[in-house]
């Protein structure tokens, strides 16, 4: 019997299976290749396709093992791979076309060992339009013409068809997707040419009839792989696992053979004909166990699934209060929540805390007590029992910064009677933050800050800017008394009312000249922005910006070209633009052209009055000339005959017209000095005859008796038109105007007492 063991023995250890390797540093074993395709086997053009090739492998030891992968498609190599991790090779076909149709396989290789998945087919479907293009589209008969024909984003092996007029004319087969081809015509007339292509692919193949039917028989081996587990059942986290992996019915016939004993993906061991293990049961591994039999191409195995009960579960560590904050007291709290009482008493299961210098002191089992750091902290519990010792998941202890004082600010700008927003806002503390916006000590409204870059802002208005003054804000992030913020200091723009344009001087003082202010004044807040306009200029005449309430725009030297409407705008950082009244300006004459125009004036009045006089005088001078021209009529009222008598100076008839009245020699002519009737004849230049006056002289009727005396003087003058040559026309002269004067206070005159020189030269009666 001991023999038969012997041959056996060494008539297995010449034999190695596919998949195995025998090596003291590297124990592992292939099971199983499996290829997919992925999303399915029958896709259409564009679909991005995956192939997944899936490697179970066991393995001892910590070393990775190098995993060669190959692709095939239809018996030839598309891709390889080295890999050292067991991850699942991915080859990726991205956007699929129909050349990707074919049969796929995958194989691994680790070290000389390898094997080979089955093989899946994939097909596409879908191609895409072709492309046809000549360099010509007007050719002479006989004349040559490139047609090219293009598949659009198609790969693989082609062939490219060109028909004209729907007859083939040539074919062509190229490794791209793009033909060319010479074409030319001998006929006269319209040819339509069009292209057509297919790509090549693994046809398919025809099947033949069956052949005759052949049987064999194939018989199972006497021989099995045995997996034994101690104890079998009630096993408990803690207690000792005896495994063994051995053959059963081994014959000396047989060739060499391997035995694996692995659990999940992990080799336990490996051996020859029998395989033994120990271990602590722990309810976190894998409970699946097998011993695998490898004898050339023939595989046997067995296996068996434990179920092992927690000792204890894995504790949970939790922290009271929920939230803490700098230096505040807490307390962290270590428990498992169930543990195998018939196997474990509380007293033997211990906690602690990882890491132990964490200034926590212990207030009993698994409870831990002290301040809170100013910084984030990590702690894990530790829970120990028999041998099998379990973490906790870390818990991290983040203290919250407690929130500082507020600020309050504006964002933007106040404007009185419009919405604006103000800014609550503390530098520090941990979020979230519930920000309350305070009227005097009243709450208007609450937001709370979550995020970090988040913002605490209220939106409110104002009537009048005192008010500003009454918001506050408080800050709160736990449960206490929460920061008050200062009052809010913040400027009110108050928006622009009552613009008023003041012109200076006054409107009915301005001439030219003058400089003309005109100031636009309005109630509101500083800065403002004034603009001056005319009436008819889209464009200002001035802007300017002032920190005062009120500016001038001064234009210089008036002329009458500056008269119009006038009115100004004004804006502040309120953005209400107002506009004054419109004002007329009337740009009057300068003060000295008015003094001008009024002399002027008095000097034409003047110079008029000057030569009124200069006539009135003219015409009194022409009076005395009637010296020199008269014309006498009878003064007898009866008498219808009238004297007139011319008479001229140095002439006999001049000199002798005299009479004595009282002895007294008086002159009946009226003389004019000769020179100042040269310098009238000099001065006078006119086409108008002069006109002189005569004395005529009536003669009293000689008899007292009949014509009594009358007092006063009876003067008639006629007014004599003198020829342009001095002497009067008397027979051409029209109207007349006679002066008569009768002095009654004069002597009486008789007869006696009229002396006449000269009376036979008396001057000829006047018609």
């Amino acid at each position: 019997m001991g023999l038969l063991l012997l041959l056996t023995s060494m008539l297995l250890s010449s034999y190695y299976l596919p998949g195995s390797e025998v090596n003291a540093q590297r124990l592992f074993t292939i099971r199983d290749i499996t290829l997919y395709i992925e999303p399915r086997n029958d896709v259409t053009r564009d679909t991005n396709v995956t192939l997944r090739c899936k490697a179970t492998v066991s393995s001892f030891g910590l070393e990775a093992l190098s995993r060669e992968y190959t692709i095939y498609k239809d018996s030839n190599t598309v891709y390889t791979k080295t890999s050292s991790t067991s991850e699942d090779l991915l080859y990726p076909l991205s956007e699929a076309r129909v050349s990707n149709t074919g049969k796929y396989t995958c194989k691994i290789n680790i070290e000389g060992k390898q094997i080979t998945s089955g093989a899946k087919k994939l097909t596409v479907t879908g191609l895409s339009k072709p492309v046809l293009h000549l360099n010509k589209g007007v050719v002479t008969e006989g004349e040559e013409i490139t047609a090219t024909c293009t598949a659009p984003g198609e790969t693989g092996s082609f062939y490219f068809y060109f028909y004209e007029n729907s007859t083939e004319i040539l074919d062509k087969q190229v490794n791209s997707n793009q033909a060319e081809a010479k074409l030319h015509f001998s006929s006269a007339g319209i040819h339509r040419i069009h292209c057509a292509y297919t790509v090549l692919i693994t046809p398919d193949f025809s099947k033949s009839e069956e052949s005759n039917t052949v049987t064999v028989s194939v018989k199972e081996l006497p021989i099995n792989a045995v997996l034994e587990i101690f104890p079998q059942t009630k096993i408990y986290e803690g207690d000792q696992l005896f495994i063994s992996c051995t053959v059963r019915n081994a014959l000396h016939t047989l060739k060499s053979s391997h035995l694996y004993l692995s659990r999940g993906n992990q080799l336990l061991s490996r051996g020859d004909t029998k395989v033994n293990h120990s271990s602590v049961a722990l309810a976190k591994d894998p409970g699946e166990f097998e011993c695998r039999l490898e004898m050339g191409d023939v595989v046997k195995f067995d296996t068996k699934t434990i179920s092992v009960t927690e000792l204890f579960a894995v504790p949970t560590l939790t922290m009271s209060p929920a939230e803490v904050f700098q230096k505040e007291y807490m307390t962290l709290t270590c428990k498992s929540e169930s543990s195998a009482s018939e196997r474990l008493n509380m007293e033997e299961l211990t906690y602690t805390l990882d890491p132990p210098g964490s200034l926590l002191i212990s207030k009993g089992t698994g409870i831990f007590s002290g301040s809170a750091f100013l910084y984030d902290f990590n702690y894990t519990c530790v829970a120990q029992a028999k041998g099998i010792v379990k973490n906790s998941e870390t818990l991290t202890v983040r203290p919250k910064v407690p929130v500082s004082t507020p600020k309050i600010s504006v964002v933007g700008r106040a404007v009185l009677g419009q919405h604006f927003k103000i800014l609550c806002q503390s530098d520090i503390g941990s979020l979230p933050i519930n920000y309350t916006l305070l009227k005097g000590f009243d709450q208007l409204s609450t937001t709370i800050v979550k995020q970090p870059f988040q913002q605490a802002l209220f939106t409110i208005s104002i009537n009048k800017p005192d008010e500003i003054s009454k918001f506050m804000c408080e800050a709160k992030n736990r449960n206490k008394e929460a920061p008050l913020s200062k009052r809010l200091n913040a400027t009110v723009i108050v928006p622009l009312t009552h613009p008023i344009l003041t012109v200076i001087p006054d409107l009915p003082e301005i001439s030219e000249g003058d400089d003309l202010f005109l100031i636009c004044g309005v109630k509101g807040s500083p800065p403002v922005t004034f603009k001056w306009y005319r009436v008819g200029n889209e464009q200002p005449l001035y802007t300017t910006t002032s920190n005062k309430n009120n500016t001038y725009y001064r234009v210089h030297s008036l002329s009458k070209e500056h008269s119009g409407v006038y009115y100004c705008e004004a804006v502040n950082h309120a953005n209400n633009v107002v506009s004054s009244d419109r004002v007329t300006i009337e740009v009057r004459l300068a003060l000295w052209k008015k003094v001008l125009i009024g002399g002027f004036c008095v000097l034409a009045v003047s110079v008029l009055v000057v030569v009124c006089v200069l006539c009135f005088r003219s015409k009194r001078g022409k009076s005395t000339e009637a010296a020199a021209e008269l014309s006498v009529k009878p003064a007898s009222p009866k008498s219808d005959d009238s004297l007139t008598v011319n008479l001229t100076h140095d002439t006999e008839v001049y000199n002798a017209a005299t009479v004595r009245v009282g002895g007294a020699a008086v002159s009946v002519w009226s003389e004019r000095p000769p020179e100042e009737a040269n310098d009238e004849e000099s001065s006078m230049v006119s086409n108008e005859p002069d006109v002189e006056y005569t004395e005529v002289v009536h003669p009293r009727p000689v008899d007292p008796a009949r014509v009594p005396l009358r007092k006063g003087t009876d003067t008639v003058y006629s007014e004599l038109q003198n020829s342009p040559h001095g002497a009067a026309d008397h027979h051409d002269y029209q109207g007349s105007v006679e002066y008569a004067e009768l002095n009654s206070e004069q002597p009486e005159i008789n007869s006696c007492g009229l002396e006449v020189n000269n009376h036979q030269d008396l001057p000829v009666p006047v018609d």
